[in-house]
């Protein structure tokens, strides 16, 4: 379900990641978005401007403040049609101002999650690589649901880098 799948928790100086008492600590890539205004352009869902992030592959990301930036997970997911996903972030960032916004993984949905890492201090926040960003949750059902995101053919399938809006 989880590749590459880290059976113990590390946290030895870092942001904490891998198997945890009742969930999966998730990991932040080192491919970055991050929101800029340079092109004066609106924020909108069904008709997304690219040019409203600058792209960063880094060690360490700077999100601006007020700001937010996308990333995506090191981890790849492949999850099974009796399971559902919450993803919530990490108490360390959120303790700094630093908020992760990822929605639920439904059933049958597989690829790398994008995440949305939201700044809301006044200050510029650092981001981590390949540490821990947020915790991953699972909700397994008794029975498998009637239309899985597969069946679906869900827009965000099998997404492998950090996914922009599409309608």
């Amino acid at each position: 379900m989880i590749e590459p799948f880290v059976d113990g928790q590390v946290s030895d100086g870092i942001v904490s990641y891998g198997l945890s008492s009742y969930g999966y600590d998730i990991r932040v890539a080192d491919e970055f978005k991050v929101f800029t205004n340079i092109n004066n352009t609106v924020i909108d869902p069904k008709a997304f401007d690219p040019r409203s992030f600058v792209d960063l592959q880094a060690d360490v990301c700077i999100v601006p403040p007020n700001s937010f930036a996308l990333a995506r997970t090191i981890e790849y997911f492949r999850i099974p049609r009796d399971v559902l996903t919450v993803c919530l972030g990490k108490s360390t960032y959120a303790r700094c101002g630093i908020i992760v916004n990822v929605t639920p993984f439904e059933p049958e949905w597989e690829g790398f999650v994008t995440l949305e890492i939201s700044n809301t201090t006044p200050l510029p926040a650092k981001i981590y690589s390949n540490e821990g960003i947020a915790q991953v949750l699972f909700f397994q059902s008794d029975e498998v649901c009637e239309r899985s995101y597969a069946d679906k053919k869900g827009k965000y399938l099998k997404q492998t880098g950090v996914t922009l809006p599409k309608i």
